[in-house]
């Protein structure tokens, strides 16, 4: 395991995977949304997140998180290791509201300073849009992996903390490589 794409709809735990697993592998991670956003929640240009995704994806290692779909090909071509995080949509919503309620007025670990967490209708709206056709181009996206890398779609917690000791049993810490494992 050298390079991890973790992917999941809004509130499905991708940071919070993403520093668990970086804390036992010893790998790099990378949040997409410090790429997404500079400080104030201004967008980057499009040509600006796609250079700066190629940057992450040309790393030897790498733990990244996130969307941005414009760079998944890539970064699935690269990625050995991936994690889809098919949490449901009631449970995400809660994730999103208790994180909100958390870090209000403070920048979260996963966001770039300058981005304190607020309340954004825009923002449930926009779980609530794509609470369909995320999940279907996330699975669509997962289907073109390639035998050779290892594939885990995780639904709970449990599934996640088993996926996590399971590293911990394995003591290279790497995972093994082909197929769909599911949670």
């Amino acid at each position: 395991m050298q390079r991890v794409m973790i992917l999941g709809q809004p509130g499905s735990g991708k940071s919070t995977v993403a520093q668990k697993l970086g804390a036992r592998t010893g790998l790099p991670v990378f949040h997409i949304d410090h790429i997404h956003w500079s400080p104030g929640w201004v967008e980057r240009p499009r040509d600006e997140k796609n250079r700066l995704c190629a940057e992450v994806h040309a790393r030897a290692q790498w733990i990244f998180e996130g969307g941005h779909s414009a760079t998944w090909a890539e970064r699935l071509a690269r990625a050995d290791t991936v994690i889809w995080l098919d949490v449901p949509l009631g449970r995400r919503i809660w994730r999103v509201i208790r994180r909100s309620l958390f870090y209000w007025g403070r920048s979260r670990p996963d966001m770039p300073e300058g981005c304190p967490e607020r309340f954004s209708l825009e923002f449930y709206r926009f779980i609530w849009r794509t609470r369909r056709s995320s999940r279907d181009q996330i699975r669509r996206l997962i289907t073109q992996a390639r035998a050779e890398k290892s594939v885990h779609v995780l639904h709970t917690l449990r599934d996640v903390d088993r996926f996590l000791d399971s590293l911990s049993a394995d003591r290279t810490g790497g995972t093994p490589s082909g197929g769909m494992q599911t949670g």
